[in-house]
């Protein structure tokens, strides 16, 4: 039975660390909700979460920040191929369906980022959001931590970088435009296609594609670096929009592009692939076969630079139609060199330290 309006189609719960399975016998939902046998939507569910500290450093060499910040674990879009949804399993929840209804956030963010940024010795360089999880989810309306988050980046001028599938963007385009015009933010629309109803099941509560690359258009006219990310590939099911995505993104203003062949790490593959037999029973198999041939026949390669270069002739291909795709577009390929130089660092109390 297809559960409408979520990516995921179960709760089955993760394994890795010893934890009990669970699996969906129904008794999870409230009786009195199920309609001619059909449960009712789920509900999404916010706990509050207090860290003691907010930026995750990496020296991971594939990859263009060391560090980064999420706002918020777990994520309401629903995509059923994030990469972020084992990261569940540490809490005990299931990388299924809780990892898009029961959502963690993170409302002291920008107080302690403020308690960073005002350590002694600290250097600034590009801050990522968006890394894990989307920080213009739909909760993002009700906590504005994001948003905070860039106040205190303009406030410091610290650079700032941004990927997201959401148009909530540009409830922050007032101070995305300053901190543009002073060369510190640059910011990625994810696209995976431009099929409304593939998107529906695909990402279910993520902004439309067409809204999407219409704010990739808004944010460029605002002197935004504009990137677009037409990642995850998913062969044979979104590959055949890698050209008109492109085109668009375009005639919108994008100034660089990237795409990233799907990724079946942990528990995302027995869900993926479940959702493939829910929604594309006729090409399961199939997409299955050349995600494996394109990396090094298992499901995912986590080692540091093959994971972001799938190999094979799948690879080459898609890599090839990008090339040619990119140059129709006419997409520059300009790199965002953010400026960290005009950095100020403030004091814990909310004030700016004299330099």
């Amino acid at each position: 039975m297809k559960i409408r309006g979520r990516g995921a189609q179960s709760v089955i719960g993760p394994a890795r660390f010893g934890l009990a399975a669970r699996e969906d016998d129904r008794d999870w939902l409230d009786a009195s909700t199920i309609i001619d046998g059909a449960p009712a939507p789920l509900r999404t569910t916010v706990v509050e979460e207090f860290p003691k500290s907010i930026l995750t450093f990496n020296q991971s060499p594939d990859v263009p920040f060391d560090r980064s910040l999420n706002a918020y674990r777990g994520c309401e879009h629903g995509c059923i191929y994030c990469y972020a949804r084992p990261t569940h399993a540490y809490h005990d929840l299931s990388p299924g369906l809780d990892f898009e209804t029961k959502l963690f956030a993170k409302p002291q963010a920008a107080a302690l980022l403020r308690q960073t940024f005002a350590k002694r010795g600290y250097s600034p360089k590009p801050l990522a959001l968006g890394t894990n999880t989307d920080p213009y989810q739909p909760i993002e309306a009700r906590y504005r931590i994001t948003r905070a988050v860039l106040e205190l980046c303009l406030e410091t001028r610290h650079p700032v970088t941004i990927t997201t599938k959401s148009a909530r963007v540009l409830d922050d385009l007032d101070l995305l435009r300053e901190l543009a015009r002073q060369n510190l933010v640059a910011v990625a629309l994810s696209v995976t296609s431009l099929d409304p109803r593939l998107s529906e099941i695909l990402e279910p509560r993520a902004t439309s594609p067409a809204k999407r690359l219409a704010a990739l258009g808004k944010l460029a006219e605002a002197g935004v670096h504009a990137h677009v990310s037409v990642s995850p590939i998913i062969p044979a099911i979104t590959d055949p929009f890698i050209e008109d995505i492109l085109a668009q993104a375009g005639k919108q203003g994008a100034l660089s592009a990237i795409w990233i062949m799907l990724r079946l790490p942990h528990e995302v593959a027995p869900l993926f692939r479940e959702w493939l037999e829910v929604h594309f029973p006729d090409r399961a198999a199939k997409v299955i076969s050349i995600v494996q041939s394109a990396r090094g026949g298992k499901d995912n390669d986590p080692a540091f630079f093959t994971r972001m270069k799938p190999q094979g002739v799948w690879a080459d291909l898609i890599r090839a139609r990008f090339r040619i795709a990119l140059k129709r577009a006419a997409i520059p390929q300009a790199k965002a060199i953010l400026d960290g130089s005009m950095f100020r660092p403030p004091s814990p109390d909310g004030q700016l330290c004299m330099l």
